[in-house]
């Protein structure tokens, strides 16, 4: 390595130091998620850790195809049961090691203390039953109160997603693709979950409605103290909503820190083309800089470094091996051997 200070000790994104004294509300410990397709071995996630505690925002950055949703719903425990296989790993609420429980115990956490935001609301809400009994069902089956009380509370959680009551008995098909949007949170949230997955909520919604959307995602977290995993590759959104960042490239987490670093210093090469890839109002620059290449193919990963192939930087040692993530600067750490 470059540079010799450097801790090379293998990291868990999320807390430093002084937080892990007490154990963290979230805890994921070298996570490997395998998909199988057309008999090729699909690697989405390769040895992810991290760690997050209860108020905090954790973003997760990159690409389409980078493993954040199987990070997402292996969490949850909605993994495609035919095609895919948890291999390695461990995911901790609260101390309690969820991929261990069966599926009747993980029914009672699932929708109650860890929830999800579903990147698209159309695919996640049922056509053919109102969005207000779609809701209240969740509520029955956690609290198990009567209708009219589900009602109420499903009610009460449209109206604080933004949407009045008077629209409980409406279905999907009547309401726009932001409205929709607040419905799926309203349904993630109606059981204050302790966790909140947010899967890309704001894509495919326009500025006004995307910074509603996100202004609400802020106040209830804080409302409810509720830990938060925000996926999206729109680093405005990390700015608006992230305490600390984790950037993921072919299913493994490449840099990470708080969000400060990553915006001030980043400092993988990958993570510098993202932000050279964004327009800036103060630049003269003519044309951005676009990463060169494409994501690497998941069922043949790259021996080395995953980003060798793309990188202007990249050498025989990238190439030959894999790189272990250096502290940077405490509580900032990068997979690179060229820091």
């Amino acid at each position: 390595m470059s540079n010799n200070n450097v801790k090379t000790t293998e990291p868990v994104v999320g807390v430093n130091d002084k937080e892990n004294i007490n154990e963290p509300f979230l805890k994921v410990e070298d996570l490997v998620v395998e998909y199988t397709s057309y008999g090729e071995i699909i690697h989405a996630v390769n040895g992810v850790s991290l760690q997050l505690e209860r108020g905090k925002t954790l973003g997760l950055v990159g690409e389409t195809g980078a493993g954040k949703t199987t990070i997402a719903k292996s969490i949850l425990g909605i993994l495609p049961k035919f095609s895919s296989s948890i291999k390695r790993g461990q995911v901790f609420i609260d101390g309690q090691d969820l991929l261990s429980l069966p599926e009747k115990e993980m029914q009672k956490i699932r929708g109650n203390k860890i929830a999800m935001i579903f990147q698209d609301p159309m695919t996640a809400l049922n056509p053919i039953i109102p969005v207000g009994k779609q809701i209240s069902e969740a509520i029955q089956l956690h609290y198990n109160v009567s209708a009219k009380e589900s009602a109420e509370r499903a009610i009460e959680m449209l109206e604080m997603a933004g949407i009045t009551g008077e629209r409980y008995n409406d279905y999907p098909h009547q309401f726009s693709g932001g409205m929709k949007q607040r419905v799926v949170i309203a349904m993630a949230l109606a059981c204050r979950p302790e966790l909140l997955l947010a899967d890309e909520p704001t894509t495919a919604l326009d500025v006004t409605i995307q910074a509603q959307i996100l202004e609400m995602i802020k106040e209830l977290r804080d409302k409810f103290n509720m830990a938060l995993i925000l996926i999206t590759h729109d680093f405005g959104v990390v700015a608006e909503l992230c305490d600390e960042v984790a950037v993921v490239y072919a299913g493994e987490i490449i840099e990470s820190g708080t969000k400060e670093d990553i915006f001030i210093h980043p400092t993988h090469p990958y993570t510098i083309g993202l932000f050279d890839s964004i327009p800036h109002i103060d630049s003269d620059a003519d044309r951005l800089k676009p990463i060169a290449g494409l994501p690497p193919n998941p069922a043949v990963l790259p021996k080395g470094c995953h980003f060798s192939p793309r990188c202007p930087k990249a050498t025989d040692e990238c190439r030959d091996q894999p790189i272990p993530m250096v502290e940077t600067s405490p509580g900032h750490f990068c997979r690179c051997c060229h820091i």
